[in-house]
């Protein structure tokens, strides 16, 4: 019974730390915050973690485990369809209703976690469409196309303007395959079927 309470403390208190990171960051974000969110003292985060930059690297240790596996399946010009879907649209409660990179962006200010976000968007989004892009410059239309993405998630969850709040996939659908299109150099499509 012991072990169970121990995995459900631990259970709790990651869930906790995932959200209260997503809300506030990783400077804003107290121990006792945490531990108040997940009903326990303050003392458990050292004895299951050590300290909270730990707590923080496994917590966000989880991010790419959170990005669909089949991102990156499937026809080519449906990857940029894919990616809003996964980026602005999907269900990403785990983290305060964001994409999780959105939580790494609060605590940036570490460079440690400033090199995290550079490869995750690097190795997920930006090397996958720059495989896409015609053309000599093709890195950084890619890295326009994944920042523009970025923006629309962030405008939408964190800013939640009016319009993109609102909007829904079919409403951005034919805007976004018109911006990739011409930043890629290639027809995409702005639906996917998955």
């Amino acid at each position: 019974m012991r072990k169970r309470d121990r995995e459900a403390t631990r259970a709790r208190l990651l869930e906790a730390a995932r959200l209260r990171f997503a809300r506030e960051g990783y400077d804003a974000t107290s121990v006792r915050d945490i531990a108040g969110d997940a009903g326990v003292d303050a003392g458990l985060i050292f004895r299951y973690f050590g300290n909270k930059k730990r707590l923080f690297d496994e917590v966000t240790a989880d991010i790419p485990a959170d990005i669909p596996a089949d991102l990156l399946d499937g026809p080519e010009e449906e990857l940029v369809a894919r990616m809003v879907r996964s980026v602005v649209f999907a269900d990403w409660t785990r983290y305060g209703g964001e994409h999780p990179l959105l939580a790494m962006l609060r605590s940036s200010a570490h460079e440690e976690t400033r090199q995290r976000i550079r490869e995750e968007v690097c190795t997920t989004y930006v090397r996958a469409l720059e495989d896409l892009a015609e053309g000599d410059d093709a890195e950084l239309r890619a890295e326009l196309l994944s920042a523009w993405l970025v923006g629309i998630g962030i405008l939408r969850s964190v800013v939640a303007t009016p319009a993109l709040a609102e909007a829904g996939l079919d409403d951005l659908a034919p805007h976004v395959a018109a911006v990739a299109g011409d930043l890629l150099g290639r027809p995409m499509s702005g639906t996917s079927d998955a």
